[in-house]
């Protein structure tokens, strides 16, 4: 068996869709005997993981699975290993430096929630 890193791509829609388009990007480990099984379990952890909740302020909200958009297969476990990288460039460096740094701060203290969690 073999181990790949996979993106799951959701779209969030809150009430009739009239705001700003929001979408969730989610790394899965998933572990399978080639790419295409890897895929396929991704692609059907995706779908199974499709919400629909009201929020508090009750409206309607639904996370719709989009798609696999990457898929990594991870050839060794090495302490330091990149697994992913994404190059971003936002409007205001600024806030983006700043609200990494709150991530982190949110980490250390554990203030939030795990934003990955292994089993």
């Amino acid at each position: 068996m073999n181990w790949y890193l996979s993106k799951l791509v959701y779209q969030i829609i809150c009430g009739d869709g009239n705001h700003t388009p929001q979408f969730d990007e989610q790394l899965r480990l998933i572990q399978a005997s080639d790419e295409s099984v890897a895929f396929a379990k991704a692609r059907s952890f995706g779908y199974r993981e499709e919400e629909v909740f009201l929020n508090q302020k009750q409206a309607l909200v639904r996370w719709e699975f989009i798609n696999v958009s990457e898929l990594y297969k991870i050839t060794a476990l090495i302490d330091g290993a990149e697994l992913h990288s994404k190059i971003h460039e936002p409007e205001n460096a600024d806030l983006y430096i700043l609200t990494v740094h709150k991530k982190a701060t949110d980490l250390q203290t554990g203030s939030t929630h795990k934003y990955l969690q292994l089993l």
